[in-house]
């Protein structure tokens, strides 16, 4: 995924894969390895392409072990992953334990609201990993037309469906003219 992301930026600003090389100084032949996923950047590697980029480097690092399967790759989801923004955080309440069950978590989000109910009870806390593409039926958290929220996320012919677990709560059918990003996938103990 990490060279699909590379590949991805580098396009969006209109740089060539010939500058990059040039840049980073990284042999075109193995960059082009990079950007196929045959071959993944050292760190050392990744940042220069970040720095010649002009883009955070952690937010590229949280792709770097992940693949994209065949049904996130025809859907095109990688267009939804951001790699220029973070998440703002208003409030640090402190540390919690991380169960050696979720290692790839990233922050404990506490859930301000029951729409996720009964799975994700309000006042609890989920534990997120960043920059992941979702599989039907995982819990994702999301920033849809600039508002955070967590839904089931579903993918059925190219329609993206954003569900609450509350059935109370009006579920989200994404269409062309939404901002959506995937900021990440909760992950179960």
């Amino acid at each position: 995924m990490i060279g699909d992301m590379i590949a991805k930026v580098r396009k969006e600003k209109g740089m060539s894969k010939t500058e990059l090389a040039r840049l980073t100084d990284i042999n075109i032949g193995h960059l082009t390895h990079i950007e196929k996923g045959e071959r993944n950047p050292s760190h050392k590697a990744l940042k220069n392409i970040c720095k010649a980029l002009d883009i955070p480097y952690q937010q590229l690092m949280y792709t770097y072990d992940k693949t994209i399967s065949e049904e996130q790759e025809q859907y095109n989801l990688i267009e939804h992953i951001s790699y220029n923004k973070v998440i703002a955080i208003d409030k640090i309440s402190g540390f919690i334990d991380c169960p050696s069950s979720v290692p790839s978590s990233c922050v404990a989000i506490k859930v301000t609201d029951e729409s996720m109910e009964p799975t994700l009870e309000k006042n609890s806390y989920a534990f997120l990993e960043f920059n992941s593409l979702l599989n039907n039926k995982d819990i994702g958290l999301f920033s849809v037309n600039k508002k955070i929220i967590i839904r089931r996320f579903f993918n059925k012919k190219g329609k993206i469906t954003l569900k609450a677990d509350n059935k109370e709560v009006e579920d989200i059918v994404l269409t062309n003219e939404d901002s959506f990003f995937i900021i990440g996938k909760f992950l179960t103990k």
